[in-house]
């Protein structure tokens, strides 16, 4: 099986499931005259993501990130495609689970009294998890992960999946004190996330956006902030990214960003080559490796 690989010393260690391997540089346009897969990490610029799918031979992409919107559209007709959920699923409920702790604790308020030298508490503003009430909206691998690290700290997990009907989304959002999107960016998903939705969440709620940028409204979102129906958000992806100077989301005092870091982690190299590795095993043994996505769905 010849296999197309990112050119980093962690994906060497593909060769010992009987792989043979091509590795590509990101800026570099390679091209191979056969190959029977791709993986990819983050970093490949649109025209060599395009030019390796289309070598001649290739039967199935496996992109090495949760997402796969940056590569659906170019996917040629027949080849399969994997994404890494689980790959991610633990790093990213960390940080949401990090960022749910701050954004309770106050620590972005305080971090800012700091750069003033100011010496301010605000213990009204302040509580534990205990007792929260945490819509998670969309539910896989990342957020059954986020739902069990949560267990301990006592908050009140509510799911809406795919299936869920419009009146428990409605009663979902009008109830959470903090609302975490993990959804893909699909036609049905973009700009779901308007001032509608907003100003049915509940007031003084949270929202944390770590799916991606294109599910908010962020003119809409900016104006509910400013208008103070929302406690705050945090957000971990922006539509575009990386957010233009100048923003108003980079000025106001009730948004934590994070640029889209969700998932790093110093080892995601490692991390990723060993998952890509017992996707090839799989795949070697004749048996279906998970995370093949429903391009017409986009996850």
């Amino acid at each position: 099986m010849k296999v197309i690989v990112p050119d980093l010393p962690a994906f060497q260690s593909l060769a010992k499931h009987g792989a043979e391997l091509l590795p590509y540089r990101s800026q570099d346009g390679q091209t191979f005259d056969q190959a029977d897969g791709v993986i990819f990490l983050l970093g490949v610029e649109q025209a060599q993501r395009r030019a390796l799918m289309n070598t001649p031979g290739v039967q199935w992409v496996l992109t090495l990130t949760a997402g796969v919107d940056h590569l659906a559209p170019d996917l040629p007709q027949g080849v399969r495609l994997f994404n890494a959920n689980a790959l991610h699923a633990h790093a990213v409920a960390v940080h949401v689970v990090a960022g749910l702790l701050a954004a309770s604790r106050q620590l972005h308020t305080y971090r800012d009294a700091q750069r003033e030298g100011q010496w301010q508490r605000l213990p009204e503003r302040m509580h534990t998890l205990q007792g929260q009430r945490v819509a998670l909206w969309g539910y896989g691998h990342i957020g059954r992960e986020i739902e069990r690290l949560l267990e301990p700290f006592g908050a009140e997990v509510f799911t809406v999946r795919s299936g869920s009907s419009e009146q428990e989304k409605a009663e979902v959002r009008a109830q959470a004190d903090f609302l975490v999107l993990l959804l893909p960016s699909t036609p049905d998903t973009r700009g779901s996330i308007d001032a509608e939705f907003l100003r049915g969440m509940k007031p003084g709620a949270w929202l944390y956006n770590i799916g991606r940028g294109d599910l908010v409204v962020q003119d809409d979102l900016v104006e509910v902030l400013r208008g103070g129906h929302l406690g705050g958000a945090l957000l971990d992806v922006t539509e575009p990214e990386p957010l233009p100077a100048g923003h108003p989301l980079w000025s106001l005092d009730n948004v934590i960003l994070t640029p889209h870091v969700g998932s790093a982690t110093a080892d995601l190299n490692e991390r990723a080559a060993d998952y890509a590795g017992a996707f090839l095993q799989a795949l070697l043994q004749g048996k279906q490796p998970e995370g093949e996505v429903d391009t017409g769905r986009g996850y």
